[in-house]
């Protein structure tokens, strides 16, 4: 009996020794990590096996969803930075231990995200035409038929999602990870069960993905407020709160989610760019590239996880004023990071040709759907932590206008330049465009190695 509790002793000294410190210990944070895991896994999965029902619909269907897509996390990552830095914010005056600055900073952060929302979805409705047209115009017919029902569609559903990230944003500031779970819960497995019934029950393809999208994130958003107005007994927010901008606290929420937003729109753009070379590539090269990007969120889930928990831990950190906490915390979540990718690998890659056949995709791109997929596999291991990682901690600590910036630059100077040469004129097709992507991570990643080991983020003041 001796051996196990000598083992869990080692276990309890390992995470005392590079998970806890002055500002937080390990159980806290697997407190934070346990939902924001759970979350992942929900969101991830329950996209794949979306992916799999539209799927049923034909290769026009998913390629459609896929391009659009791309459109929308464009464009809802602009006010999910914006409730990133709402989450930022919040982290910073719970760890300085001032509650009612707490609830302002929850109160301004939903009231800006859901503005910035409306005006976002008010315009893919109205420009929905020329930006197909624009970014997707050598697309087939009867993808393109599907694409515009799917994008207005998605703009009339932002509100909804807008408002529940906002909430969640607030929330995990907090450390309230469970109740940001539930909320998350509640949107994805109603859009999941309507998804289930308006296509494969009633085969209304892409217009009843639509429905489906719509309706879920409404209710979220409406289960969102009650629990903020209702069964909230921390934050104290009042609707009269909502609807009076507090300009100060709009800055400082500003000052960390407008970097980010425009370096959302730059990143999200150039990743749009690459979706256009890969349309041009045909529609077996679109349905290529779903299939495997759904493949590797799947690898991503613990990582995502770590790196959304970080933004609380190192905000709360430097709240403290910390510095030392934090630095620690980067480190051990690196290393981390990295592991779950082995960890994910050595899970994923048994059950290939069982998870690749949920897709129904035709014989002839299954070889390409394995190659890319093992050589993003291998990459992700060294370069995505402290690609993704590393500028979630610079972030937390207000360090936002340099992220922005470097990720802004790589994106662009290797992403997207690099893409094209590799895919296109050097005939490469779908490897080259994501050997590219695995190049730019490997140079942001270095550049922000290179900031951290550095003083200059751990001087900026958010409150």
């Amino acid at each position: 009996m001796l051996e196990p509790k000598v083992k869990g002793k080692r276990g309890s000294l390992f995470l005392d020794k590079y998970f806890s410190g002055e500002s937080i210990d390990y159980r806290q944070m697997i407190a934070l990590f346990i939902p924001l895991l759970v979350d992942q896994a929900f969101i991830v999965g329950l996209n794949l096996v979306n992916t799999a029902m539209i799927s049923s619909s034909g290769v026009a269907a998913i390629s459609a969803v896929n391009m659009i897509d791309s459109l929308n996390i464009f464009l809802i990552s602009v006010f999910i930075a914006v409730s990133t830095g709402g989450t930022v914010v919040v982290a910073q005056y719970k760890g300085s231990g001032n509650d009612q600055m707490v609830s302002k900073a929850t109160a301004g952060a939903v009231s800006s995200v859901s503005l910035m929302a409306l005006c976002i979805g008010l315009f893919g409705i109205v420009l929905h035409g020329p930006l197909l047209n624009l970014l997707f115009g050598a697309a087939s017919p009867e993808v393109m038929a599907n694409a515009r029902t799917y994008l207005i569609g998605s703009s009339l559903s932002y509100l909804g999602i807008a408002v529940v990230e906002a909430v969640c944003g607030a929330l995990r500031g907090i450390g309230r990870t469970r109740a940001s779970l539930v909320l998350s819960l509640i949107m994805n497995l109603i859009y999941v069960l309507l998804n289930f019934v308006f296509i494969n029950g009633l085969h209304m393809g892409v217009f009843g993905m639509t429905i489906a999208i719509n309706v879920s994130r409404y209710l979220a958003a409406v289960c969102a407020l009650i629990y903020l107005f209702r069964m909230d007994n921390t934050l104290h927010v009042r609707i009269r709160d909502l609807l009076v901008l507090n300009w100060t606290m709009l800055k400082r929420i500003m000052n960390i989610g407008l970097p980010f937003a425009a370096e959302q729109m730059f990143f999200n753009g150039g990743k749009i760019l690459t979706q256009i070379f890969i349309v041009s590539l045909g529609t077996y090269a679109i349905a290529t590239n779903a299939i495997t990007s759904t493949l590797a969120g799947v690898m991503q889930i613990p990582a995502n996880a770590l790196s959304l928990t970080l933004i609380t831990v190192v905000g709360q950190c430097m709240g403290s004023r910390n510095v030392k906490d934090a630095r620690k915390f980067v480190k051990s979540f690196l290393w981390l990071s990295s592991a779950s990718f082995v960890l994910m690998a050595l899970l994923i890659f048994p059950f290939f040709h069982p998870l690749v056949s949920l897709f129904h995709p035709p014989a002839e791109i299954i070889g390409d759907i394995f190659l890319v997929f093992l050589i993003n596999s291998i990459a992700q291991i060294p370069l995505w932590s402290i690609s993704f990682i590393t500028p979630s901690a610079l972030r937390a600590a207000g360090d936002s206008k340099y992220t922005s910036m470097v990720s802004m630059l790589s994106m662009w100077l290797f992403r997207v330049v690099l893409g094209y040469l590799l895919g296109i004129q050097f005939g490469m097709g779908i490897v080259g465009v994501w050997l590219a992507m695995n190049c730019e991570w490997g140079v942001r990643g270095f550049i922000f190695l290179r900031r951290f080991l550095g003083e200059k983020w751990v001087q900026h003041k958010v409150i």
